[in-house]
């Protein structure tokens, strides 16, 4: 079973979600998502300044086996980018509620948050998938 903490949002995309409690917020994909995709070997990051809406494709992954957006969980704008991965995409591989965090977003409405799916929620989600 894949690791899913209980302190983060989810997507039903896969997609996590930190709140750092400042109006930003962190995003990334989920242990499951990395897993499925197989060793990630290019990460195209959003632009800095980028406004985006919530469920908008803003980034996108490539594995050795295929290539997967990344949505926007929340409407907002991208304030910063984990500029270390396009020299080490696979650190989502190694650690993707850490340093393979994607990008970072000021959000517009904070209200989006409880919209998310919590730990439990997303466990029962992936369940069903499988």
């Amino acid at each position: 079973m894949s690791e899913t903490p209980e302190d983060l949002k989810y997507t039903k995309e896969h997609e996590w979600v930190r709140d750092n409690g400042d109006g930003i917020v962190t995003v990334g994909i989920t242990d499951h998502a990395q897993d499925a995709l197989g060793d990630l070997v290019f990460v195209e990051l959003p632009e800095v300044g980028r406004r985006v809406e919530s469920s908008e494709a803003c980034a996108v992954v490539e594995s050795v086996k295929a290539a997967s957006d990344i949505y926007s969980p929340l409407g907002g704008e991208v304030t910063e980018t984990n500029a270390a991965l396009s020299d080490a995409p696979e650190t989502i591989n190694d650690d993707p509620y850490g340093e393979g965090w994607i990008f970072k977003l000021r959000v517009s409405d904070a209200s989006e948050l409880s919209g998310l799916l919590d730990a439990i929620a997303y466990n029962k989600l992936v369940a069903e998938e499988s």
